[in-house]
């Protein structure tokens, strides 16, 4: 439980709806699928429906060569956005006093595909590869490097949960008074061992993802970045709870009745000292995978309630894996900061609802709601590894 309030006061952000803030809330609100595209994995050739980022990324300086990965062009690509806030961080507080803590899955790991390759062939590595591309670490420490921070930086890396844990993690650095400023959120982009690795566990949808349908039958993948800074400052969007949890029973497969996940989202309630009723608004995980998507709705119906309104946004973006956290909190962030229109992002499938679920109130129009104070995000991964972000509008 935090000692101190603590807010997001600044964010960026990059995947197959775009970047600029009030683009990806109107794909949001309309459900806007034009993102997702064919890939054909290098491997082998096959055809997989992803979420890609089909914009000129910027090019890694000369100078920090060895970090240069389409993981850290996605986060310089926020970095750029933040480019103001970050120089006023900067030069506000000592380099010692502000942090990094990013999370990942993929890392480098497609520079490393390439690298391979090349040795496979040519019996050596290309003279531009560098190992430390494909460390988990390689983003904080890009990060680190490019802005000149001196304060603890490090990577998390739990799957698909990486990006959520990463917010409980800054706060501690900011309630245990080691940094003022975290720079916080999470990278991931396309590879070929992701995409074959999730096809080979029968997981992959081969057109575009149903989540809670009746007809799903897998997920798609995505790439993209999220960055926060977090700091003490108050400002619109306070960080309110987190809840963390890690069922482990199974190394892929979540527990079918939703334990794990309905003890994050309680923790997390706990920690912002709300009820079921003070959540406005649910971003699911909403993988649609079967297991997925029956043990989320099980752990919703336990923990919130039937009326709570709430979406996957999976479909729109793919599922940027170790960045989903960090994404989906970002258009929780972006909801909650713009409230002109009182919309929430449309939850898109065919319609087909599996009645064998419990009910959820999936976002199916775009009648204004009432009220959009607070917002949950849900991330659950391999091994059981879970983590429930509340956030809310500052009312102070």
């Amino acid at each position: 439980m935090s000692n101190s309030a603590v807010y997001l006061n600044h964010m960026a952000l990059i995947n197959a709806l775009g970047y600029r803030h009030d683009d990806v809330l109107e794909k949001l609100y309309s459900g806007d699928t034009s993102g997702m595209q064919d890939y054909y994995t290098k491997l082998n050739n096959k055809r997989f429906t992803v979420g890609t980022v089909a914009l000129e990324l910027p090019l890694i300086p000369e100078s920090l060569a060895k970090h240069n990965t389409r993981n850290n062009q996605l986060a310089l690509h926020c970095l750029q956005q933040l480019k103001t806030q970050l120089d006023d961080y900067l030069n506000r507080y000592p380099a010692h006093r502000i942090g990094v803590v990013v999370g990942t899955s993929t890392s480098g790991i497609a520079e490393g595909e390439q690298a391979l390759s090349h040795h496979l062939k040519q019996s050596s590595f290309p003279a531009q590869f560098d190992y430390s591309q494909i460390q988990m670490s390689s983003c904080a420490e890009f990060i680190s490097d490019y802005l000149g921070t001196k304060g603890p930086t490090y990577a998390v890396s739990t799957a698909c949960s990486s990006s959520g844990k990463v917010l409980a993690s800054a706060r501690s650095l900011i309630d245990n008074n080691l940094c003022d400023v975290v720079i916080v959120g999470g990278a991931d982009s396309l590879c070929d061992m992701t995409l074959n690795g999730f096809n080979a566990l029968e997981a992959i949808s081969e057109d575009l993802s149903v989540p809670f349908s009746a007809n799903r039958n897998g997920i798609n993948i995505g790439e993209g970045a999220a960055l926060f800074i977090m700091s003490r400052e108050p400002s619109d969007i306070q960080l309110l709870g987190v809840g963390e949890s890690s069922d482990a029973h199974h190394i892929s497969a979540p527990h079918p009745d939703g334990d794990g996940a309905a003890s994050s989202m309680q923790l997390a309630l706990q920690d912002a000292k709300l009820s079921a009723d003070d959540i406005h608004y649910l971003n699911l995980h909403g993988t649609g995978t079967e297991l997925n998507d029956s043990m989320e709705s099980r752990a919703v119906n336990t923990v919130l309630t039937s009326n709570t309104p709430c979406s996957s946004t999976k479909p729109l973006t793919g599922h940027t894996l170790g960045a989903a956290g960090a994404t989906e909190l970002a258009f929780c962030w972006l909801i909650l900061q713009h409230q002109t229109q009182k919309l929430l992002p449309k939850h898109c499938f065919d319609g087909s609802y599996d009645d064998s679920l419990p009910a959820m109130h999936l976002i199916d129009n775009q009648q204004p709601y009432s009220s959009i104070e607070t917002a949950m995000s849900n991330s659950f991964a391999f091994g059981g590894n879970n983590v429930s972000v509340i956030i809310g509008r500052n009312k102070v």
